[in-house]
């Protein structure tokens, strides 16, 4: 039963998205300078790498990244492929690709292949997902979405509808997925964001894993 990791890797090098916290990690404690353990600084925002957006990230009074439900975050997953041509996933796209009664969703874009180098700058010109994408999803009753870079929105949206029409509903987003060694397909879905208490609940960094669901 093979296990996927989709998480990116967290280093001084990962690229964040624009005006949010830089990734800062260094020695505390050093065993090589005399120190009785090793031990590392983290330094980081919430939205960091592979993490997810919780409710609160834009609804006042939504739910927050600790309270978010197992069962919502572990489960079965349709991954979908995106053509490479599409840089907008749009309601029609939704329409004819997101079936089957599935309630979670990773979609798998060109973003992907930005993770080839992991020391990049970051990409403006990803692949997102539009408001009325978002809106037929809501349709479809699901309950979480994941695509495979910093955001799920348009870069420069000052409006930010994709988000709000989401998690106006509760439906969690995952973003900074690493789908490059996945085909299109259903796995069983493994997402454990920090559970963090702090702060204002609005997301978490994520280790998130695909297992290839046993054939009956």
């Amino acid at each position: 039963m093979p296990i996927y990791d989709v998480s990116v890797a967290l280093s001084s090098d990962t690229p964040t998205y624009p005006g949010d916290p830089h990734i800062e990690i260094s020695h505390f404690f050093d065993l090589a300078k005399g120190d009785p353990a090793n031990v590392s600084l983290l330094h980081f925002g919430a939205h960091s790498g592979t993490h997810v957006d919780a409710p609160v990230h834009f609804v006042a009074g939504g739910a927050r990244v600790d309270s978010l439900a197992l069962d919502t975050l572990i489960g079965p997953a349709q991954v979908v492929e995106v053509p490479t041509e599409l840089d907008t996933i749009d309601a029609e796209f939704v329409k004819s690709s997101c079936r089957g009664g599935a309630t979670r969703f990773l979609f798998k874009t060109r973003n992907s292949g930005f993770w080839d180098d992991n020391r990049a700058a970051f990409r403006s010109d990803y692949t997102s997902l539009d408001a009325a994408a978002a809106g037929e999803l809501v349709k479809l009753g699901v309950k979480l979405i994941g695509i495979d870079y910093l955001s799920i929105e348009k870069f420069g949206s000052d409006t930010f509808e994709t988000h709000h029409t989401l998690l106006a509903q509760g439906i969690v987003i995952i973003e900074g997925l690493d789908l490059r060694k996945v085909s299109r397909g259903t796995y069983e879905l493994i997402c454990l964001p920090l559970r963090i208490a702090g702060g204002s609940g609005d997301g978490a960094p994520a280790r998130v894993v695909l297992r290839t669901l046993e054939e009956s």
